[in-house]
């Protein structure tokens, strides 16, 4: 089975993240953004699990994550 139908979420590894801003750019659903200089955060309401944050992370602190369980998405 594929990830047809699961939730996906980008996840940030807080202790490897740079907060270069990279991933803020290019988030479609603009769910990401940079907390007090420190670490980027998502939004998981906002954010539709595309990866393109993830892609643009020079760290590659950022992953993208199938939820528990199965939802329509």
């Amino acid at each position: 089975m594929g990830t047809f139908g699961k939730i996906r979420r980008a996840r940030v590894r807080r202790e490897i993240c740079v907060a270069c801003g990279c991933c803020v750019p290019v988030c479609p659903k603009k769910a990401i953004s940079v907390f007090k200089g420190m670490y980027a955060q998502v939004q998981e309401a906002a954010c539709v699990g595309c990866g393109k944050c993830a892609g643009e992370c020079p760290a590659s602190a950022i992953t993208v994550e199938a939820l528990s369980g199965e939802g329509c998405v």
